[in-house]
């Protein structure tokens, strides 16, 4: 920064500290006869007073930290949708199965499989999709059947 920039910004900073009916008074005295030098002073005092709150400056909060607890990934004891989680009872590539409780419209016992997070690609979705519809239409005693699907709070696919 040179010389004549620095003190146009020591000039305008000082201004803009006053209020603004004397702010003219300090520029004749601050500036003395460099009229280019009162001119771009008084262009940025108006820039500055256009822009408004914008550059005000932040708040005192804003150099503070707050913490957010958003839980990571569903844990026994959670609700999805009508489901209360009892346990995890296994988990794969892309997903985690918990044993869950169905409260409505009927009471049973379930299995839930939920997309892990961050695995919530399109390839992802699309594979768990096409899983559960090949799954739907299965009829065996030892292949789950599909009861329901949806998806978490946080937008992760279930069946």
């Amino acid at each position: 920064m040179n010389e004549s920039t620095k003190r146009e910004e020591e000039i305008f900073e000082a201004a803009l500290a006053l209020p603004p009916d004397q702010r003219a008074g300090y520029l004749d005295r601050a500036c003395g006869g460099d009229s280019q030098l009162r001119q771009r002073v008084q262009a940025l005092l108006k820039a500055h007073e256009q822009a408004g709150e914008f550059l005000e400056p932040a708040p005192a909060t804003a150099g503070k930290t707050i913490a957010i607890s958003i839980p990571l990934t569903e844990k026994p004891g959670d609700r999805i949708g009508r489901y209360k989680l009892l346990q995890q009872v296994g988990e794969g590539g892309c997903g985690v199965v918990y044993m869950a409780d169905q409260e409505e419209p009927v009471r049973r016992r379930v299995a839930l499989k939920v997309i892990k997070l961050g695995m919530d690609t399109r390839t992802v979705i699309a594979r768990f999709e096409a899983e559960r519809q090949a799954l739907a239409m299965m009829d065996h005693p030892n292949i789950a059947k599909v009861l329901d699907a949806g998806a978490t709070e946080t937008g992760r696919r279930f069946s």
